[in-house]
């Protein structure tokens, strides 16, 4: 089970840095106090986000804050090897999940988030080559110390998450999950986290709402309208609110600078939404009834 306590809805920092809007210090200060001030106390980091440059530069902007550690938490990933120029070694995208690297990456993670732990840590990808055991031994060695509180995966099947939860124990699996891709909700994976205690993590929990035009974005378009009229609240809230109705606990992670949308979804916490409005969003997403 899980010993760290994460915010209902989590922040993703993954287009803070060079990859989108290229924040500076001080707009990520303020992103970070805007979070917190909006319940939003969970952030979520990659070391490969920004070219390997994201973490220092969250970093650099929480050191800035003077906010108390204890106030946030903090998830980063290791795992997937980019070609980048921090990596000049690297001639094709790979994986490495050796327990050297493993430890080796959690502590740059440390000294670039400006911190002395993780909440919790996640192999990023899974990979045909990763080794069970060796992994467990870095995740012990890496808890004993102090340097991680939780572990988890990301992107994992069931049944590789099982392979690694044979060894050590697996807290949180972040997959993508949202009303436009529901397949871990009748693929099994979600049950089989309910069943173990596994917490999800939704990544792109908005789906493709806002960035297709498709029958189903546009059947989904149309319904939302007329939610809108009932909840007040807008295509982006209900959408959340509809992937934290699910049993698993679901947590979204919400990758917004913008600070209107970010006081918006945190109302989605709040909102509980009828059932048979969960299950017209569902049915709009498939194009069809439930059986």
């Amino acid at each position: 089970m899980s010993k760290t306590t994460l915010s209902p809805i989590i922040s993703g920092t993954m287009n803070w840095g060079v990859w989108d809007k290229n924040l500076t210090t001080k707009e990520m200060e303020n992103m970070i106090q805007i979070s917190i001030e909006n319940k939003i106390t969970t952030f979520d980091h990659a070391d490969i986000y920004g070219d390997y440059t994201t973490e220092a530069d969250f970093g650099k902007a929480f050191k800035a804050s003077k906010i108390s550690r204890e106030k946030l938490q903090l998830i980063t990933k290791c795992g997937i090897q980019m070609i980048a120029e921090k990596r000049p070694e690297n001639k094709i995208k790979h994986y490495d999940y050796s327990k050297d690297y493993i430890i080796w990456s959690v502590e740059e993670s440390l000294k670039k988030l400006k911190t002395d732990y993780v909440d919790v840590f996640l192999l990023h990808r899974p990979s045909p080559l990763m080794q069970a055991d060796e992994i467990a031994e870095a995740v012990e060695k890496l808890k004993t110390e102090g340097k991680i509180i939780d572990f988890g995966l990301s992107n994992f099947t069931s049944s590789q998450t099982e392979l690694i939860r044979q060894k050590t124990e697996v807290s949180y699996n972040q997959v993508q999950f949202s009303a436009t891709h529901y397949e871990p909700m009748v693929d099994g994976s979600l049950d089989y986290m309910q069943t173990h205690g596994i917490r999800p993590l939704s990544w792109n929990p908005l789906g493709t709402v806002f960035r297709e035009d498709t029958k189903k974005t546009r059947r989904l378009k149309k319904l939302f309208s007329t939610l809108l009229e009932k909840y007040h609240l807008g295509a982006d809230t209900l959408l959340l609110a509809w992937i934290l109705k699910h049993p698993a606990a679901v947590i979204p992670i919400a990758g917004t600078v913008n600070v209107a949308r970010i006081q918006s979804l945190a109302k989605a916490v709040e909102l509980e939404m009828d059932k048979e409005d969960w299950f017209a969003i569902w049915t709009e997403s498939m194009g069809d009834d439930v059986a």
